[in-house]
């Protein structure tokens, strides 16, 4: 009978929680494919930010309201695909048997405007997602709008999170003066309607752009996720495990973020996510009202507000790609948070 000299070879080491915490998001096939999709949509936007995807979403490359390739026609449009309504454009002279007084001096007035490239000679009848009413392209739109609201989305819920995430932890964990002053300041902000403080704060700004609607949406956001870090850092820090590094000589800091702070990190993740969902909502509103996107930019919000006028008149398929892209995203991060959550929580087995 041979013995083993070295007993403690033939043990392997436990697993790490962030090892088990992979296993379980491994396991969890949902949480993979959205978080594929979320990784997608983020190297879509880092494209569109470089100038390499949908850098031309201004340009005019087909006609005014031009159908998508998969649309049938509908009663009451023609062969090429456009809406039979009547326009300006179709009271020509030709037919209304008016010569028009200054017609070579306007041909030559557009064509010295008329920016290089800008508008090519043959206009398209149809593209993938179809046009709007100025001809551009409405799939290149969504992707360069995806930029400005997802961006604006996570940047606001970041700054709201940190904002929030700090302020709880110090709270919770101080408490004293400090809970109080940090408790008061949050049932002021709590206690004004959410959008009409989002409102309020945009009018004393008065400036517009993704930047405004970052520092505005993040100001304001951060109390639901104030009031549950604040809970969890109350709840944690009598527990053995911070007594026991506090027994260790751990400073305050290292048991507040070093201890505490990856125990309660599914809490946050959760809230980041409906935070997210929240600011690009609240960037939609924002945009709608005229306090979000400038007039030169794009975003889902403003293409929303473009649609429901086209609606009118039966153009719907700008509302459907933006819709489309904005569920798409808005679910799959959900999803994907979910099971960041119950990966990084330490009660599931």
């Amino acid at each position: 009978m041979t013995t083993n000299l070295h007993p403690e070879s033939s043990t392997q080491a436990s697993p790490s929680a962030w090892q088990l915490a992979w296993q379980r998001f491994a396991a969890d096939r949902i949480g993979l494919w959205s978080g594929g999709i979320v990784l997608c949509v983020l190297a879509l936007v880092a494209l569109a930010a470089s100038g390499l995807v949908a850098s031309d979403w201004q340009k005019e490359v087909a006609i005014g309201h031009a159908r998508p390739t998969w649309a049938p026609l509908a009663q009451g449009q023609d062969g090429d695909g456009a809406q039979a309504l009547p326009t300006l454009l179709d009271y020509t002279p030709s037919q209304t048997n008016v010569v028009d007084p200054i017609a070579k001096e306007w041909a030559q007035a557009q064509q010295a405007v008329k920016p290089a490239g800008e508008k090519p000679d043959v206009l398209a009848t149809h593209l993938p997602m179809g046009a709007d009413k100025w001809g551009r392209d409405v799939l290149n739109k969504t992707i360069q709008g995806a930029q400005t609201s997802v961006l604006v989305g996570l940047a606001a819920a970041l700054v709201a999170t940190v904002v929030g995430a700090v302020l709880g932890a110090v709270s919770g964990w101080f408490g004293g003066w400090v809970d109080d002053l940090s408790t008061w300041l949050y049932n002021v902000l709590h206690a004004i309607p959410g959008i009409l403080l989002i409102l309020a704060i945009a009018a004393v700004l008065d400036t517009k752009g993704s930047t405004a609607v970052v520092v505005i949406l993040g100001s304001t956001s951060w109390t639901g996720m104030y009031r549950l870090v604040r809970g969890e850092f109350m709840k944690h820090r009598d527990r053995e495990y911070v007594r026991a590094a506090d027994a260790i000589g751990a400073s305050n800091v290292r048991r507040m973020f070093i201890h505490i702070l990856p125990n309660v990190s599914h809490v946050i993740l959760v809230q980041y996510s409906l935070l997210t969902v929240a600011c690009i909502k609240a960037e939609v509103i924002l945009s709608y009202l005229g306090f979000g996107v400038p007039v030169d930019g794009v975003s889902w919000g403003t293409m929303l507000t473009e649609a429901q006028n086209d609606l009118l008149v039966g153009i719907w398929w700008q509302l459907l790609c933006a819709t489309l892209a904005m569920s798409l995203f808005v679910t799959a991060l959900s999803l994907f948070t979910d099971a960041l959550r119950d990966a990084l929580d330490p009660k599931v087995v």
